[in-house]
């Protein structure tokens, strides 16, 4: 049938009848949902009771190799390291998807809390355990991807990592001085202890990346090459810290700092890495919202940024593929969507509240300028895409069912109580074509390639991995279109 006429109630029963298809919109509601529940199942340490019941306690004995506790946080993707600079960003952005969208995240904004709270607990032992020390990483990244087994068969080295005035790391630090002074604004009213505490070590851990400047990569080389070097320095972790701790405290102290590190080069980037595009969004936003000119600066950089994302841009540096998302780097592509898409949501949000325009050229861009490109990167990865595959699994009818994860594609202590050992996990488990057995709901994987396509296959981990700092990202805007229908 071309189309149904007569009433509202009647076209509704023909289309519930199936006599014409219409397409739904995504259920930003349920993915929401799902993108925090993908958090139990990276955690680290021992675990309450949790909906994902496949995972068991792991690296109970984390941080004896140092004499110090470091059990706890998260697993950032699919092996069973931990990586301190990834995961402190993670933090970050859950903290600031809970202050924008606090509101819109409805019964949500307890999940993201408890995400939030698993993650500066560790982060806070990281901090504090040793005096002059910021302890950045458990487990040998090398030895560790050697073996395919579960976290809670771990047989591998649990090696410590840290950082000192002598073997300094602005960047990692810079970064988890963000993440806590993020995570103090969310905590400040509901629970004003553990914010104070939150917010006391991030002066401090700010005070340690500003007072001895290096990049952690230098000191700690292999361990963190080539997984997550520093490639874009540590000058944007240490704006990004500065910034987060002006919008806690309003303390010129970091008002002064930020201007002193004078400005950079245009980015059209926002990662784990790379994190001068999130900072100049969160700094233009007291042009915007508060109407304060001495910020315009960071206003106009967030909106040359803006300009090298749009698709129709003259200035645009940005790649999509012929289904519309886009594209920046083969490896993990969807982390960059996810985390762009987040500041495109923001500053749609900040527009709006100030009835701001701004152009790119001769093209005018409003508010829904960039709510419609956020939009549309959302669906696509939640299936409205040339495959009809969302890329979030267990939302939809038709998601990846092989990912790059050791805990989701080996059956769990419940089902196979012997110990798996570090070889024994690649046959049958990692080489086998069959589906994982545990479903690692609402995890995001790495994503398709520059033609749309995705092989689902668990051996290649840039398409088929998930990671906590792709979920992270898009947590704030599902709530922002959840909260919007």
């Amino acid at each position: 049938m071309a189309f149904c006429k007569g009433s509202f109630f009647f076209i509704f029963l023909l289309c519930n009848w199936g006599i014409i298809s219409v397409s739904a919109s995504p259920n930003y509601r349920d993915a929401l949902a799902k993108s925090l529940l993908f958090f139990q199942g990276q955690r680290s340490g021992r675990l309450p009771r949790q909906q994902i019941t496949w995972r068991a306690n792991s690296g109970l004995s984390d941080g004896q190799m140092a004499g110090v506790d470091l059990t706890g946080g998260y697993y950032d993707g699919g092996d069973n390291v931990k990586f301190n600079l990834p995961m402190a960003f993670t933090t970050t952005m859950l903290s600031w998807g809970a202050i924008e969208y606090a509101k819109k995240l409805g019964p949500q904004l307890s999940s993201n809390r408890a995400a939030i709270r698993w993650a500066t607990n560790y982060l806070l032992k990281c901090a504090r355990a040793t005096p002059g020390k910021l302890y950045v990483g458990v487990g040998d990244p090398n030895s560790d991807h050697k073996c395919w087994e579960r976290p809670e068969d771990m047989d591998t080295a649990r090696n410590v990592y840290s950082v000192s005035p002598s073997n300094p790391g602005s960047d990692v630090a810079g970064e988890t001085a963000a993440a806590l002074a993020a995570a103090s604004i969310v905590f400040r009213k509901v629970d004003p202890k553990y914010s104070k505490l939150l917010l006391k070590t991030a002066k401090s851990v700010m005070q340690f990346a500003i007072q001895y400047r290096g990049a952690y990569s230098d000191s700690l080389g292999s361990t963190v090459c080539p997984f997550y070097c520093s490639y874009s320095g540590y000058k944007d972790e240490l704006l990004w810290g500065a910034a987060w701790l002006w919008r806690a405290t309003n303390e010129v102290y970091y008002l002064n700092f930020i201007k002193s590190l004078g400005a950079n080069d245009g980015t059209d980037i926002f990662s784990w890495d790379n994190k001068y595009a999130g900072a100049r969004l969160l700094l233009a936003r007291r042009s915007l919202v508060d109407n304060d000119h001495t910020f315009q600066p960071y206003r106009q950089q967030a909106e040359e940024f803006m300009c090298r994302i749009l698709p129709n841009s003259p200035y645009s540096t940005t790649q999509y593929t012929p289904g519309g998302l886009m594209y920046k780097l083969s490896g993990s592509n969807l982390q960059y969507v996810t985390s762009i898409t987040y500041l495109l949501t923001t500053y749609s949000k900040y527009m709006a509240t100030s009835k701001h325009t701004f152009k790119c050229g001769n093209l005018f861009v409003t508010s829904n300028t960039l709510r419609t490109l956020a939009k549309k990167q959302v669906d696509y990865i939640l299936g409205e895409n040339p495959m009809k595959k969302s890329y979030m699994v267990g939302y939809g009818a038709s998601y990846p069912k092989r990912i790059h994860h050791r805990g989701s594609s080996l059956p769990s202590k419940a089902a196979h109580p012997q110990s798996i050992g570090c070889k024994a996990g690649f046959q049958p488990y990692y080489y086998t074509t069959n589906p994982n057995p545990n479903i690692l709901t609402g995890a995001i994987v790495g994503g398709p390639n520059q033609n749309d396509f995705f092989p689902d296959e668990r051996t290649d981990y840039t398409r088929s991995e998930p990671a906590t700092y792709i979920n992270a990202a898009i947590v704030g805007p599902l709530a922002y279109f959840a909260g919007a229908v």
